[in-house]
């Protein structure tokens, strides 16, 4: 009984015997599985899939609650659980005090100050990308996704790691293997053994076995090579796990942390600037003010830092960008104690779900909430929007660490792309959205390439 004396009430939903349809939406289409659930049953959904009893909360009040307000009573869920099979304990997936542990030894790395001053490492890595995708001018289509994947990779391994990723070029197809088991095993609910020889289960292990190979040659390296001085995640980590009595213990956080820096410090940067390029490509006139407004603020020179501030158009698009395909699409969560969500009651041990990609379009907050308008972050427009309807980092303590810097590089590329080359998907070609960990673009993004 809740304080009132009334029985707790519990949200409606697809029937019991509709498991068989929701498994295969959760297998073929997760994107279509919220986005009806929402559209049929409202803010509060509740969907039983096999043993498994998701409760789906689709309102801002719903998501300051879960992510915020009593965010200790809820640890990360379906898809993380599983995923923690690769990625260990690393700061996406660890909880409690390890989590707090982690978080205060990599958050200084991520300080405005600090990603300010990485602003030039950055200019030159994008330097860097429109000159391998102005190469392909007039030529055969380039996959730009995968030049994006590379440019965030470099960011990543010079600002972050001071190290050069460059020789690591099995990373991008290790971690397709890795978030392609974590679905699996989301999807099968954990039930079919890992230990048998299934095609993807083969390829899971050797991409584990060769994210612990890069991660123990990055450390080698640095052994090999201390800087005293250091302030990258790299040092920092040696320096922490140094600390740790047991050895093995040591090495197995210090592998935990660095895989889990790799996959996300790469692929949400990278597939958000797919997206924008996917969504230009259908809009001409935000592509035309995009162009001008980086003539006018860059001329013909990189970009600089303070640059930020005067590109208010190419961040309204990012935004934009994020609204419709949020990097991070689903926020799972495991409620550890019963709760009261909206007015309905959660069991402990549900499966909760905070949805960005459905909560960024919902028709009671955003009006035409499909059509692609950058307007909506407008200075004026932005009143009277709740803080939580819009939440592409996510929200609470686990908001995403690296944003800024996430912004900083999506600016610069998004800047620079529109100043120096017009991008045009292959004409026919169908951008299918792959909702794994973050949101991707299914089999890359295949574009032509000319000048601005």
């Amino acid at each position: 009984m809740t304080d009132d004396g009334c029985a707790p009430r519990t949200p409606p939903g697809p029937p019991r015997r509709a498991t068989l349809g929701l498994l295969r939406k959760l297998t073929g289409d997760r994107l279509g599985l919220m986005s009806a659930a929402a559209s049929t049953y409202g803010d509060a959904v509740r969907m039983a899939i096999g043993p498994k009893k998701l409760y789906f909360f689709n309102h801002p009040d719903h998501a300051k609650h879960v992510l915020a307000d009593n965010s200790a009573n809820y640890h990360k869920g379906i898809g993380y659980i599983q995923a923690r099979r690769a990625l260990g304990d690393g700061l996406l997936t660890s909880e409690g005090e390890l989590w707090r542990k982690q978080r205060r030894t990599i958050q200084p790395v991520f300080q405005h100050k600090r990603i300010a001053a990485q602003a030039g490492v950055v200019a030159e890595e994008v330097a860097k990308l429109v000159g391998r995708v102005r190469a392909h001018e007039g030529g055969d289509p380039v996959d730009v996704l995968h030049e994006l994947t590379g440019f965030t990779l470099g960011v990543l391994g010079r600002t972050l790691l001071d190290a050069d990723l460059g020789a690591f070029d099995s990373i991008g197809h290790s971690f397709e293997a890795v978030q392609d088991q974590a679905m699996f095993e989301m999807e099968t609910m954990s039930m079919v053994p890992t230990w048998l020889p299934l095609a993807n289960q083969v390829r899971f292990r050797r991409a584990k076995r060769d994210l612990a190979g890069i991660v123990d040659r990055l450390v080698a390296g640095r052994l090999a090579d201390p800087r005293p001085d250091g302030d990258d995640v790299l040092t920092r980590l040696i320096d922490s796990t140094s600390r740790e009595a047991d050895p093995g213990v040591a090495a197995q956080r210090m592998r935990d942390e660095l895989v889990t820096l790799l996959l996300a410090g790469h692929e949400t940067t990278a597939s958000t600037l797919g997206w924008a390029l996917r969504l230009l490509d259908d809009a001409p006139e935000v592509r035309l003010r995009l162009h001008e407004e980086a003539v006018r603020v860059l001329g013909d020179r990189a970009p600089v830092y303070e640059d930020l501030h005067e590109l208010k158009y190419t961040n309204m698009v990012l935004q934009e960008v994020m609204r419709l395909y949020p990097p991070v699409w689903i926020l799972p969560r495991q409620a550890q104690a019963d709760d009261e969500v909206g007015g309905y009651h959660v069991p402990a041990g549900s499966d909760v779900l905070i949805c960005p990609y459905t909560l960024h379009r919902h028709p009671g907050f955003w009006d035409e909430p499909a059509r692609f308008d950058p307007e909506r972050f407008a200075d004026d427009q932005l009143g009277g929007r709740p803080r939580y309807a819009y939440i592409p980092f996510g929200a609470g303590p686990r908001f995403c660490v690296g944003s800024h810097l996430g912004m900083l590089e999506a600016t610069f590329v998004l800047a620079m792309f529109a100043r120096e080359l017009r991008l045009e998907i292959v004409p026919g070609y169908e951008v299918v959205a792959e909702p794994m960990l973050s949101l991707r673009i299914r089999g890359g993004l295949p574009v032509r390439v000319h000048s601005a």
